[in-house]
């Protein structure tokens, strides 16, 4: 009877983890075709506080598994939350793997995160240790001040730290009071004056600036456009064409895959065919870079990927579904021996697709299980609606009846988290249900999926974070093994000055 408690005990630590990790590769509190996001904002943060409270190591491990940036942020503001652990190793642990969570952050989330620790009146010895550690590894402060700079202010009130040269009285007191030797502080200064000084600004510090002198958006855009990073190029697409400006143009050879995709689909379908070879080989070519950071060599692949109506996102997702399809098509194609795409609304042509009809998920299953895959991956969101529930069916005689030996692998994987299953919504038993953000998570999630699964234990699970953790912490030591941190409280944040 004891051993069948510890038995059951260890299955519902494994199935907990598991449904967090999967959680936090897909939820981002955004909202969804099928759910809004305060809906997923309460579910992430249960999930969240639940996995704190009873798994602390393996919550901090977390971070290293590769999940979204929006959960890394989650974790890092819930662990500084409730203070250091007592035992010393742990302590250790969990210091840098903040600390490498919140260097590897976008700075723009990273700035977020130390706004929000000071909004929730997060102040500790180890909080204020990790601030100064973050900004004195910043390879420019000016930048930041001049880009971050209510949430630069804001993180060094709350750190209760000291600035070297200008920056302090640029933050603080008055910047529009004096002449400043620092070049990027001083372009600012000037640009509130003189509409040149604007083009030589970040683009997101220009734009508010070129509305207070009234110039106007398309001649704005087309003078900072070589200010402009590959991100901002390819989220400006949309709005400037519907603004009648002329679209800055992408360097697709820099473009990240999934983002890739999605740009494509912004596209009318005359430009998608017009541009089809660029946008092609750009695919192939980001697909072949995913591969060169995490390689996957796999045989016969079979990819069931849905277009269904939902997979054309919601607002703030706008296509992300199809998108994550998209790419999940490419980087198969290039990361395995043999392989197939089968849509759940055929398409010739992969680059031309869109969302429509409803999700018929079984009669592609069906077909990829027929040519004989070794792999069939499913790309979808989980609602299989024509008929429902047929795939949970079809897979269920499949591994019972045809497969008992699982020669073929069954892999969901899923970009849409569902609020009310505190995961992404799955296909049953016999089917792994992993999620993802993008399709670059998808060699990181094909390797989760055996946990998934529910044919390993706890302790490999554990081993597998406890690797994880190693790895990403020895890279992380490597970035930033010229950089010194660990400024005393109350010193100078002192870093090299330039423009990023």
């Amino acid at each position: 009877m004891a051993l069948a408690a510890e038995v059951r005990i260890e299955q519902v630590a494994r199935e907990d983890l598991v449904m967090f990790v999967n959680a936090c590769f897909s939820c981002t509190g955004q909202r969804e075709f099928y759910g809004d996001a305060r809906g997923h904002s309460v579910s992430i943060e249960f999930l969240h506080q639940y996995i704190l409270g009873n798994y602390r190591r393996l919550y901090r491990r977390t971070l290293a598994a590769g999940i979204n940036h929006f959960n890394q942020a989650q974790i890092i503001l819930n662990l500084l939350a409730v203070g250091s652990p007592a035992d010393a190793a742990e302590r250790r642990e969990e210091g840098a793997l903040i600390a490498a969570a919140l260097r590897s952050l976008p700075s723009q989330r990273a700035y977020r995160v130390l706004e929000s620790l000071r909004s929730r009146h997060i102040n500790n010895r180890r909080t204020r240790a990790i601030v100064r550690e973050y900004l004195s590894g910043r390879s420019s402060l000016p930048f930041d001040a001049v880009k971050y700079r209510a949430k630069l202010r804001a993180a060094v009130v709350h750190g209760h730290l000291k600035l070297d040269g200008e920056l302090g009285p640029f933050l603080f007191h008055g910047w529009k009071k004096r002449v400043y030797t620092q070049p990027l502080l001083e372009t600012f200064r000037k640009a509130h004056f003189a509409q040149e000084a604007l083009y030589e600004l970040p683009y997101t510090v220009a734009e508010g600036l070129a509305q207070k002198h009234g110039v106007p958006r398309d001649v704005f855009l087309q003078r900072i456009e070589p200010r402009l990073t590959q991100a901002e190029r390819l989220r400006l697409q949309e709005s400037a064409a519907r603004e009648g400006g002329g679209e800055p143009p992408v360097d697709l050879s820099r473009a990240p895959l999934t983002k890739l995709a999605l740009y494509a689909l912004s596209m009318t379908d005359a430009v998608r065919e017009a541009r089809r070879d660029e946008l092609h080989t750009a695919l192939e070519r980001a697909s072949a870079r995913v591969l060169a950071r995490a390689p996957a060599s796999l045989g016969r692949v079979a990819a069931v990927l849905d277009n269904s109506y939902s997979s054309s996102g919601s607002l703030q997702k706008r296509r992300r579904p199809l998108g994550v399809a998209l790419a999940a098509h490419y980087l198969l194609s290039a990361s395995a021996r043999e392989y197939r795409a089968f849509w759940t609304c055929p398409v010739e042509e992969p680059l031309r697709v869109t969302a429509r009809g409803q999700t018929d998920l079984a009669t592609p299953l069906l077909d990829a299980l027929a040519w004989g895959a070794e792999l069939v991956v499913i790309v979808s969101d989980g609602y299989d609606n024509d008929p429902p529930k047929a795939v949970a069916e079809l897979t269920r005689v499949f591994r019972e009846r045809l497969d008992p030996g699982r020669r073929t692998a069954l892999v969901h994987v899923n970009p849409v988290f569902d609020a009310e299953e505190y995961s992404p919504r799955s296909f049953g038993g016999a089917v792994a249900t992993v999620g993802v953000r993008d399709a670059e998570d998808v060699p990181t999630v094909l390797g989760f999926a055996r946990f998934a699964e529910g044919t390993a234990s706890l302790a490999e699970l554990e081993r597998y974070l406890s690797a994880r953790v190693a790895s990403w912490l020895e890279r992380d030591a490597r970035r930033n093994a010229s950089v010194e941190v660990g400024v005393a409280p109350g010193a100078p944040v002192s870093v090299e000055e330039g423009e990023a």
